[in-house]
């Protein structure tokens, strides 16, 4: 395809466009130019246009995933780490022992697994929380993941995070995974020189993320504060998920509370997880603006408390959704992850009252997703929005009888395989099952063979670590 060749999505079944109206567009085509949207209507093709059939598909705007960690793709499916029957210190304190063996090929490549997963099921803009920094990785993580997204095509957030706390001060860390503050700060600098886009329809761009309040100390967050507001970044940490017990013995106060004192609050914030959280903590957090990225997966394999989403969606609480690390997931799918917040919404109200719809959770998957990284370019398909979308075969014999309604389809019916096409920024990266300019064969053997020199290997070591 030359450059500056618009491309047609020609004559789709149906595009739910998520947008401020909820339309949905019946027999009709996106057309594309460059990175962005130009017109959604009929027969927009024109004679030098690069046309890709949509017939039978539904078209849906590109999920963007919030919170995960990609590294921890290596460490699934482990028998010897029960999470379920664990509190997450407790867990945090196993696992951590593991991680400390990552280097910068387990970065490399466990980034490359999880991209790939997220593009096959309808993700086009990935935020990750990247905290494992060991001797053997160095400074490289996000650089490595900077390749790995540019690789693929997909449209890449990375959280620099850190841990400063040493484990003889109360925090769960082992001494390989520490940082000082001034160490964090100053690669944060060099990130964002290098990474950090604010441009519209920009591919990457850098979010300064100290791992968690109880394993980093105070003045790690009280200077990521002052420097991300002095070069206007946006910030995220873990929160409100079993860490106030610790944190009001250390502290004499919740770790809400702890944030927003020293200034980690408002519009350029938002936590993961909160499903410790009361109903006047998220007030507050609407109020500041303040985001929330809902994570199912490790809430309902930990055990933990429901999030009450339409009472904090009508409190004006801004809420997003993330498949979260693979070692409390398992998966980087992210219609999997509609899917189940749908199902435990439904569950919640048989008990509160009050379910929010299949599509309602779509929407804190896209709009939702967008708005959190402060992407008002992105997450609806909108004359001007990034062309970062998704199709699914509408016709395929397995979703017989469902067409009626496209907007609920995905998380009510549970459409969580892989789709059947993925476009970002314009290009199409995911066709015909396969991704686009990448060998996956050669990516997975060389992964594996990554996975288990450095963590499979020796059986015996491994296995004493935990």
């Amino acid at each position: 395809m030359h450059m500056g060749q618009r491309i047609v999505l020609k004559n789709a079944k149906a595009i739910v466009t998520c947008d401020s109206k909820d339309n949905v567009y019946l027999g009709c085509d996106i057309l594309v130019d460059g990175p962005k949207i130009i017109a959604i209507g009929k027969n927009l093709q024109k004679k030098n246009d690069v046309m890709f059939d949509a017939s039978g598909k539904f078209i849906y705007p590109g999920l963007v995933n919030t919170h995960h960690h990609f590294f921890q793709t290596f460490v699934r499916n482990l028998v010897t780490i029960d999470y379920p029957n664990m509190t997450v210190p407790e867990w945090l304190d196993k696992i951590y022992r593991i991680f400390q063996r990552v280097d910068g090929d387990v970065i490399y490549y466990s980034s490359i697994t999880a991209f790939a997963d997220l593009i096959k099921h309808g993700c086009t803009t990935a935020f990750d929380h990247q905290y494992c920094y060991t001797k053997a990785t160095g400074k490289t993580p996000v650089d490595l993941q900077m390749k790995a997204a540019k690789e693929l095509g997909i449209r890449y957030h990375a959280g620099r995070g850190t841990n400063t706390l040493p484990r003889e001060k109360g925090s769960t860390m082992p001494e390989n995974m520490l940082e000082s503050t001034d160490e964090f700060l100053s690669d944060c600098e060099r990130l964002i020189s290098l990474y950090h886009d604010p441009n519209p329809y920009s591919m990457s761009q850098i979010v300064m993320a100290p791992c968690q309040p109880m394993n980093c100390y105070k003045e790690t967050f009280e200077e990521t504060v002052s420097f991300a507001r002095k070069h206007h970044m946006f910030m995220h940490t873990h929160l409100g998920e079993g860490e106030n017990g610790t944190m009001v013995e250390r502290w004499g106060k919740r770790t809400l509370d702890w944030c927003e004192d020293i200034g980690f609050a408002g519009p350029d914030v938002w936590y993961a997880h909160c499903w410790e959280l009361s109903s006047d903590e998220f007030r507050r957090m609407a109020k500041a603006g303040t985001g929330v990225s809902h994570c199912p997966a490790p809430a309902v394999l930990g055990g933990f408390p429901i999030l009450p989403l339409k009472e904090m969606l009508g409190m004006g609480v801004n809420v997003s959704l993330g498949c979260d690390g693979s070692a409390t997931n398992d998966t980087s799918n992210l219609l999997d992850t509609l899917r189940m917040a749908y199902l435990m919404q439904c569950y919640y109200s048989k008990q509160r009252h009050g379910a929010i719809s299949s599509y309602d959770i779509l929407k804190l998957a896209t709009v939702g997703g967008a708005k959190t990284l402060g992407r008002n370019d992105l997450g609806s398909l909108e004359i001007g929005k990034g062309a970062d979308l998704f199709m699914i075969d509408a016709e395929a014999l397995e979703l017989t009888g469902t067409e009626h309604d496209p907007k609920n389809l995905l998380a009510r019916v549970g459409v969580a395989g892989n789709v059947f096409l993925t476009m970002i920024n314009g290009k199409v990266v995911y066709k015909d099952g396969m991704l686009q300019g990448v060998d996956e064969h050669e990516l997975r053997m060389a992964g594996e063979e990554v996975c288990t020199h450095v963590l499979r290997e020796p059986c015996e070591a491994f296995h004493n670590l935990i």
